[in-house]
């Protein structure tokens, strides 16, 4: 177990990198900071220079890996680090510089077993893409095929997991403040990230993510995930089908071809509700990078690191709340929230409708581009404070999705209604899933499943199990000893109780800064 010094260190390094950048200066402006954390704020940027303006993405670029994963996660939570803050982190572009070919040849070779020459009949030594995780290079395979081949850099498994420990034991003493830290529930948050990241460092997870898309959106006209090639497949090297395609971002390119924008745009936002409400499995890193258009108009999306997935139940209910906010029932959409369990029962339910309808009326009807969705978003964040509305984990990754898709739906065609193009596809959705036949076919299915299991359900019958809401059951969060409550005697109280002041008021002020507070 890594000692609490180590992650003192590490988080008084990442904090001046912070306030070399501006970083920290959030802190002495929050409300809820308290007195002693502004203190020491002002202590970790002592004798930095401080740009008028704070530029976090850069200092999320500075720290290294890890944050950078950490920073895109925390861009679409302008409820925990502000508006500002996550406009900024929005640029954070997950690129460093190349490392020479020779160390991944080796990570390729010992991945395998064999020298590269029996896998591949030629590969580019230059790499196309350099993430924080992983490099990508062109190649052909031995029987023909041109594909891209994605590595993962040497040691980047060991650097996660050793940052991760030091994100989980300064959070741990973050929520331990209570208040507000806890009511975000910062310690659920980097679990998350943990789990994703997890599954992003195994390139065979990812393969079978791509897989699985690939077999979800089977049906999409215009839309496509390239093939696997599982023969050159490992837990760090990845062999997929290579893409000629135009970047989506480059809207120049696209009409220089001929192509539709606003097909595109309504493509794309189609392709992602065909996903996440159909599925209940998408695509939850679809930024400008990693999508491309091929001559023939076809979406094609590489990079399945990071997936999203979400149950039947939460479907229905995230469709109802999509179709409630289009058509003006915010009645029906503040009862999911109680449904659900998002929000306490304490509070009325005609009370958070009203304050629904003070958000929702002035998006009704209007095209993206004379929206903010800043304020749309700072007005429902709002609102979860004022009802008590507790972080739910799952659905993170589809509200930073929904993020990206909107603004590149934007940038294709900025006159895009969302409402309109959404409000269809889930009207047929919910037709179709909560409908008369819907529903009787679901009871049967459910009724003969019961009966099945009808021995098994007698005699467990004494177990109660009560209802869960829309959120998952999460799995238990790592135990973090905190500093304070360590139990030491003689003249050694002094010390430690200076120590948990400081690290844990340390803790409190570099994750205000990298939008945990």
């Amino acid at each position: 177990m890594t000692a609490p010094a180590t992650h003192i260190l590490r988080l008084l390094r990442w904090g001046r990198v912070l306030a070399r950048h501006g970083a920290l200066r959030i802190i002495e402006e929050g409300h809820n900071t308290p007195a002693p954390v502004r203190r020491l704020c002002r202590l970790a940027r002592f004798g930095t220079i401080q740009p008028r303006t704070p530029d976090y993405a850069a200092a999320f670029q500075a720290i290294g890996p890890a944050a950078i994963k950490l920073g895109q996660t925390l861009a679409t939570r302008p409820d925990i680090v502000g508006e500002e803050a996550a406009r900024n982190l929005l640029t954070l572009q997950d690129s460093l510089p190349p490392i020479p070919f020779e160390p991944m040849r080796r990570e390729i070779e010992a991945s395998f077993g064999r020298p590269l020459d029996a896998l591949f009949a030629s590969i580019d030594p230059e790499p196309v893409g350099s993430a924080s995780i992983a490099q990508v290079y062109r190649a052909v395979t031995t029987d023909g095929q041109e594909v891209a081949v994605k590595v993962l850099r040497p040691g980047i498994r060991e650097k996660f997991a050793r940052d991760i420990e030091t994100y989980e034991w300064a959070v741990a003493h973050l929520e331990a403040f209570g208040g507000e830290a806890a009511r975000l529930r910062p310690r659920a948050v980097i679990a998350n990230f943990k789990r994703w990241t997890v599954r992003e460092l195994d390139l065979r997870r990812e393969a079978a993510s791509a897989s699985e898309l690939a077999e979800a959106m089977k049906g999409h006209e215009g839309y496509r995930v390239p093939a696997i090639d599982w023969d050159r497949t490992t837990s760090r090297v990845m062999t997929i089908a290579w893409i000629d395609g135009i970047k989506i971002s480059d809207l120049a390119a696209l009409e220089a071809a001929g192509q539709d924008l606003p097909l595109l745009a309504r493509r794309l936002v189609l392709a992602f509700l065909t996903q996440a409400i159909s599925a209940g499995f998408f695509h939850a890193d679809m930024h400008q990078g990693n999508l491309f258009v091929q001559a023939d108009g076809t979406i094609v999306a590489i990079d399945f690191g990071i997936m999203g997935r979400i149950n039947r139940q939460a479907r229905q209910w995230l469709a109802e709340i999509l179709y409630g906010l289009t058509t003006g029932n915010y009645r029906r959409v503040a009862e999911i929230h109680f449904e659900a369990q998002y929000v306490p029962s304490y509070h009325s339910v005609d009370e958070f409708a009203t304050a629904l309808r003070a958000v929702g009326e002035p998006m009704r009807g209007k095209p993206v581009s004379e929206l903010s969705v800043g304020q749309m978003l700072d007005g429902l964040f709002a609102i979860t404070r004022d009802f008590d509305m507790r972080t739910q984990p799952h659905l993170l990754l589809l509200q930073k999705t929904m993020v990206m898709v909107e603004g590149l739906a934007t940038a294709l065609h900025p006159g895009i209604n969302m409402w309109d193009v959404s409000g269809p596809f889930v009207r047929d959705w919910i037709r179709d899933e909560l409908g008369p036949e819907a529903a009787i076919a679901d009871r049967l299915r459910t009724d003969a499943d019961t009966l099945l299991r009808l021995p098994a359900l007698i005699r467990r019958i004494e177990q109660s199990y009560p209802p869960k809401g829309g959120a998952p059951e999460e799995p238990p969060l790592p135990e973090v000893e905190l500093m304070w409550a360590r139990k030491r005697g003689g003249n050694h109280w002094a010390g430690y109780i200076l120590a948990a002041l400081a690290g844990g008021t340390l803790a409190w002020a570099v994750m205000q800064g990298t939008g945990l507070g």
